[in-house]
């Protein structure tokens, strides 16, 4: 007797923590939501400004390029030995130039984007931390499509966070 009440005493302990630990878990579309965010228009019109600063250059570079190659080749006949493998080793050290240019431009590009996004990044994942706390939720999960959550059917946290961001 005395052990049928330890196991009913031992049921009811185990019932009652399992009913206070539930976690409620919710969802968020993020990238809907960086994409709402009026920063991240302003940051995507100053990465475009760059983009096409670095598209204009690289397009003097390859005009000048092919403008000289045009030249070369049509002076090469006439032209010394010497004089024409000069030329060879300039036109060799220009396209060298113009890849360079190219791949330091896509890094810069790629390092400008990555500095502008953070404090975006960083502001709407306060603004989910602060409205899931609200709400006592335990777990988000990030519901952008192809992120990994196949069902969302909590609570989701989207209308909350843009009203929290003040959009």
């Amino acid at each position: 007797m005395k052990q049928l009440k330890s196991l009913v005493i031992v049921v009811i302990l185990f019932i009652g923590t399992q009913v206070s630990a539930q976690t409620k878990v919710a969802h968020i579309d993020v990238q809907a939501l960086m994409t709402s965010m009026p920063e991240m228009k302003t940051a995507q019109e100053q990465l475009k400004k760059i983009q096409e600063t670095y598209d204009k250059d690289y397009k003097n570079m390859v005009t000048e390029y092919q403008t000289k190659l045009q030249k070369y080749e049509q002076e090469s006949a006439t032209a010394g030995d010497a004089l024409n493998e000069t030329r060879s080793k300039e036109m060799q050290d220009m396209g060298a130039r113009i890849q360079q240019f190219q791949q330091n431009a896509q890094k810069e590009l790629g390092q400008k984007e990555v500095d502008l996004l953070k404090p975006i990044m960083e502001k709407a994942q306060n603004a989910v931390k602060k409205v899931a706390k609200a709400k006592a939720i335990t777990y988000v999960l990030d519901a952008t499509t192809g992120s990994g959550v196949i069902v969302a059917d909590g609570e989701d946290l989207l209308v909350a966070v843009k009203k929290e961001l003040g959009f």
